[in-house]
């Protein structure tokens, strides 16, 4: 029984002893990887991210939206988080996003449902803070899984590579994207969309960044082959609130308004939250 004890004796003993040596190299990873992430966000632009347009800048944070908008017959239509989640840094000069699919609630009669499961890789080409150049290039490769119910998402799996600029000039930034959509399968029948979205925003102040944004879609092939729909989206974003250490808080809002006869949707009301970390 003596030995027996002895041995819990010194089990326990030894647990006490490296308990503290595997919390400190738990938090020294974690020390080591905001580190580096801090430091990768320092090479590049301290811009807010736009309301729509997807930022060249990396960033890590969680975030959601939420969106209001009218189909071509005038039915409203809620889209919640609008396939925003997860952005992560898990390596210098790139950034991954898992994105929740979007849910859908329609006024119009249609059944409700979840939309598609996407995801993004950043790939930052070149970058410059306020103090060296103040600009970003960036590349995107996008992809969505056809996951969505009762006819809210697409048909197939979708690629969508992009390129990112953004420039700025004291408390003013300009920044623009241009991508295409390439349809794994079934390409007759969905086409491919042209995207091309600007946008201008001023610093005010230490939080507030008023923002005009421009959002086209080009279609090309499928069942609105010709088309084109534009959208101005003026808006307001607010951060980076600090909260601790790395940890922020962000919202913002605008509106989409369309300025070209065809349109899928119109005068939809854009929701941002979002936890940078």
């Amino acid at each position: 029984m003596t030995n027996a004890l002895r041995t819990l004796a010194a089990t326990i003993a030894t647990a006490l002893i490296l308990a503290p040596c595997e919390a400190q190299t738990a938090s020294t990873f974690l020390d080591r990887y905001q580190a580096r992430v801090s430091a990768t966000q320092a090479d590049q632009p301290h811009w807010v991210t736009p309301l729509v347009l997807v930022t060249p800048r990396l960033e890590q944070e969680l975030r959601t939206d939420f969106v209001h908008q009218y189909d071509q017959k005038a039915y409203g239509q809620w889209v919640y988080d609008n396939g925003k989640g997860l952005e992560l840094i898990p390596a210098r000069r790139i950034e991954l996003l898992a994105n929740l699919p979007p849910f859908f609630a329609h006024q119009n009669g249609a059944k409700d449902g979840f939309g598609d499961v996407s995801f993004l890789m950043k790939f930052r080409a070149f970058s410059r803070n306020e103090k060296t150049g103040n600009a970003i290039v960036t590349a995107f490769l996008g992809a969505s899984i056809p996951t969505g119910k009762n006819a809210n998402g697409s048909c197939c799996a979708i690629v969508t590579p992009s390129l990112a600029l953004g420039k700025g000039f004291g408390r003013f930034d300009y920044e623009t994207t241009a991508g295409g959509t390439l349809p794994i399968s079934n390409a007759t029948k969905l086409g491919h969309i042209v995207t091309w979205n600007n946008v201008a925003q001023y610093h005010v102040g230490r939080f507030f960044w008023p923002e005009i944004e421009s959002n086209t879609n080009i279609f090309m092939g499928g069942k609105n082959d010709g088309n084109t729909q534009s959208f101005i989206t003026p808006g307001l974003v607010i951060g980076r609130i600090p909260i601790h250490k790395r940890t922020g808080l962000t919202f913002g809002a605008g509106e989409q308004i369309a300025v070209t006869p065809f349109h899928l949707y119109n005068h939809a009301l854009v929701l941002t939250a979002r936890l940078p970390f």
